[in-house]
């Protein structure tokens, strides 16, 4: 498995060896000891969630408090995504930055992103299945969104569909009703990046 880091501390795209034959391909989506070995610590998997999208379906930005916050290992078994990871961590040297990485069924690639940073990814194909490991279960009151068109971000989303075709976005009201980035911040929702930095040490 090959790990490359991303721009945003604490987060890593993972690409898996893919054994192909007449029969089709296998491969080792997640490996506890590679994860560790990158991350410092262990992975504790508490809850698996699979979404699935239409073509242009944007979901994010989401990010939970912390502590305890929660860690995904996100992959796209079935069509394609661009997966986003943005540091929303007040006081760190990358806030406000994005990373994108590619997810699909070609390459079976993987994103880990730590606690404290911000998820989302566009659909590139109807019936897009994507797969987030995560460290902690759902907790309602402690899940937050930021606007994931916010022109301060300034995210490049993708504008045409694997297909070719045009995309056309299409949000959940919730994601599309929650604040820009600086609203965020100045209301006290975004984590810290010394509140991170304790809850990992701890």
């Amino acid at each position: 498995m090959d790990v490359r880091p991303l721009s945003i501390d604490g987060a890593w795209a993972f690409t898996p060896v893919l054994h192909g034959d007449d029969r089709g391909v296998f491969l080792e989506a997640f490996k506890a000891d590679v994860v560790a070995e990158t991350i410092g610590r262990p992975f504790q998997l508490a809850q698996v969630n699979t979404s699935v999208s239409a073509a242009g379906v944007v979901r994010g930005i989401h990010f939970s408090d912390v502590p305890p916050s929660q860690a995904k290992y996100v992959t796209c078994s079935a069509g394609a995504v661009l997966d986003v990871v943005v540091d929303i961590r007040v006081g760190s040297p990358t806030f406000g930055r994005w990373d994108a990485v590619l997810l699909d069924d070609n390459d079976r690639r993987a994103v880990y992103l730590s606690e404290g940073l911000g998820h989302a990814f566009c659909s590139l194909q109807d019936g897009s299945v994507v797969t987030y490991l995560c460290s902690t279960g759902y907790r309602p009151g402690s899940e937050h969104g930021i606007d994931p068109m916010d022109p301060e971000l300034g995210i490049e989303w993708p504008k045409i569909a694997r297909d070719g075709s045009p995309l056309e976005y299409v949000l959940s009201e919730k994601d599309s009703a929650a604040p820009g980035l600086s609203q965020a911040r100045e209301s006290g929702l975004l984590p810290s990046l010394d509140d991170v930095r304790e809850f990992l040490t701890d």
